[in-house]
């Protein structure tokens, strides 16, 4: 047996084998996709079995080689209704190609003998026009496609290039010499063996050829799936999971997520040809989450005739479905679905099933990861209050005790000595440590306001230069030298009284953590649409590891001693929030012993 007899006899093997496993297929999914698929394949196997029936008996005949003409000549129509199942061919397209072939097949039976050159031509172009329309119809609805169905699909249409391509070469021995007769026909026998083993890979792929194409998209998926129960929201992790078994399985898919509350199925993918909320009696999805047991609908229409209208209108052919369970929970459903039948094979499901277990456990990650980050949020939130009271009582404590002690020895005195003249020290004291009472009253109040966004009002044009001069000569600040520098007005649109007290706050804390007599510097610009103020003193300064924190809610530096240092570590966090709310920033330079300087930028309009 020659090379070029055993290539012609392995491709008509591989025909026939094909034959036989979509005829099973057929006969088991009785759908037109099946139907047409066994039909293509075995008019394939009829011409192979004349042909060796014409090889073993050496019998021939006009009537048979009619015939032969013929089913080779239904291939690439049947082809055509193959397209027709996966995509849309137009109507007139299939009408002129059913004209074509019963005028072709008519001319063939009724034909002398050798076949007129003429119609050995229309043949071949016949086929080769239709194959090649197949053949862009494949490859396009591949580039639509993902994974296992993108590849299935690019294999039959290689192998409809490769079935045209013979053909064609089978016409052109016929204009050429004997002696290139021979080089064309082995050129023609290896074509037709490429197109057989691509039809074989694209309709029947063996388990494990669409394990080593789904391998990639499923390594790369689980790879990151440790790290998806972090992901911001749910939705994204949901939609993760939707890519990564669509990659892999080759088909779109989406997950339903379950509320308890309306005993519904949320599909939160906007993707999703499913309705957002899918309930009792609602599709199979449905039906599959009840019975918490994973199903293949190879015609989904057919699987729910109540609503197979429903599913044609939204593109849906085959589906593969598997509930998303954790232990007793029942947290939703996984559904992966084409508009394409015969897309998806039996083990598929079992994929399916993986990829919906690993939603269960990541979907689990998630609440619990939501619990501690709860629980974490209940126990700051406990600590905050606690560190709130402990700051309020002891920087309340001080001057509740002095204004209360001083008021009772005046008290004493006036019921002593009725006539004795008022005690002035006395009495000043009181108003001293009330203001100062007042003062951390206001501080919480403020910090309350922050935090329900209800801090800064109305905005109006303020001259920052004004405003920070105004503040350098109050009286608190006498002790030190506050020296305010500007070039030119420096106005924006802004809250007066918290731009205010923002800058009162910097200078008073420049002021009390300074040595006294020293310099404060207030510098203020403008620059790039910003207003800019600098505070800078010649303190204590901040150390390292405090700077991140400084702006934080009771939250003071390491090196400040609360005895000669009052203060609740509000006046910072207040002055922060100021600041982001006009849509500005603030930042600190500072190094232990030579002092610090605080930065703030404000956009002119007030907001950024």
């Amino acid at each position: 047996m020659t090379a070029v007899q055993l290539i012609s006899l392995a491709s008509q093997a591989i025909y026939v084998l094909l034959f036989l496993i979509v005829g099973a297929q057929a006969l088991r999914r009785r759908l037109r996709a099946t139907w047409d698929i066994a039909l293509f394949f075995g008019a394939t196997t009829l011409i192979v079995l004349e042909l060796q029936f014409v090889a073993f008996t050496g019998a021939t005949s006009a009537l048979l080689t009619a015939i032969v003409g013929t089913l080779a000549l239904a291939l690439p129509y049947l082809l055509l209704r193959l397209v027709g199942d996966f995509a849309h061919v137009p109507p007139v397209l299939m009408r002129v190609a059913e004209v074509g072939l019963v005028l072709i097949a008519g001319a063939l039976f009724l034909a002398p003998e050798p076949t007129p050159l003429p119609l050995v031509l229309i043949l071949v172009a016949y086929f080769v026009v239709l194959a090649a329309y197949g053949a862009v119809a494949f490859v396009r609805g591949a580039r639509l496609s993902v994974g296992v169905t993108r590849r299935r699909m690019e294999a039959v249409a290689a192998g409809t290039v490769f079935l045209g391509a013979d053909v064609l070469t089978a016409g052109l021995e016929a204009l050429l010499s004997p002696a290139e007769v021979p080089i064309v026909s082995a050129i023609g026998q290896l074509l037709g063996l490429l197109s057989a083993i691509a039809y074989f890979v694209g309709f029947a792929p063996p388990r494990i050829l669409r394990r080593a194409w789904q391998e990639p998209e499923l390594r790369a998926f689980l790879q990151r799936a440790a790290s998806l129960p972090r992901l911001p929201q749910t939705t994204a992790i949901v939609r993760a999971l939707q890519d990564g078994a669509a990659a892999t399985i080759g088909a779109r898919a989406a997950i339903g997520l379950y509320d308890p509350t309306l005993h519904v199925l949320r599909f939160q993918d906007p993707h999703s040809v499913l309705p957002n909320e899918v309930g009792a009696g609602d599709f199979l999805v449905w039906r599959v989450f009840q019975s918490q047991r994973a199903e293949y609908f190879p015609d989904a229409a057919r699987a729910h005739p109540e609503l197979s209208l429903a599913y044609r209108q939204r593109g849906v052919a085959s589906l593969l479905i598997a509930p998303i369970s954790a232990g007793d929970q029942h947290l939703g459903a996984l559904e992966v679905y084409t508009d394409r039948p015969l897309v998806f094979s039996e083990d598929d499901l079992s994929l399916t099933q993986l990829f919906a277990d690993q939603a269960a456990v990541i979907l689990e990650s998630r609440a619990l990861i939501d619990e501690a980050a709860r629980v974490r949020a209940q126990e700051e939130a406990t600590r905050l209050k606690e560190d709130f009271l402990s700051a309020a009582a002891h920087d309340l404590k001080t001057p509740l005790t002095t204004l209360v002690a001083q008021a009772q020895f005046l008290e004493r005195r006036a019921e002593a000595q009725p006539s004795a003249p008022a005690d002035v020290s006395g009495i000043k004291r009181i108003v001293h440590e009330a203001k100062r009472l007042s003062v951390l009253v206001i501080e919480l109040l403020d910090a309350s306001r922050l935090e329900q966004g209800r801090l800064v009002g109305e905005r109006e044009p303020v001259d920052l230069v004004e405003l920070a001069r105004d503040v350098a000569s109050r009286d608190a600040y006498r002790s030190h030298h506050v020296i305010v520098s500007a070039d030119a007005p420096v106005v924006g649109s802004y809250d007066l009284r918290r731009i205010g007290q923002v800058i009162d706050n910097l200078v008073e804390n420049a002021v009390k953590y300074s040595p006294e007599a020293s310099e404060v510097q207030l510098a203020l610009a403008q620059r790039d649409g910003h207003a800019l103020i600098d505070v800078t003193d010649q303190g204590i300064g901040i150390p390292v590891p405090d700077i991140p924190h400084i702006f934080d809610r009771f939250h003071r530096g390491a090196n400040v001693d609360d005895r000669r240092f009052a203060g609740m570590g509000l006046g910072l966090f207040i002055c922060k929030g100021i600041v982001e709310q006009h849509g500005g920033r603030i930042w600190v330079d500072s190094a232990v012993g030579t002092g610090s300087t605080f930065h703030v930028a404000l956009p002119v309009g007030g907001r950024g």
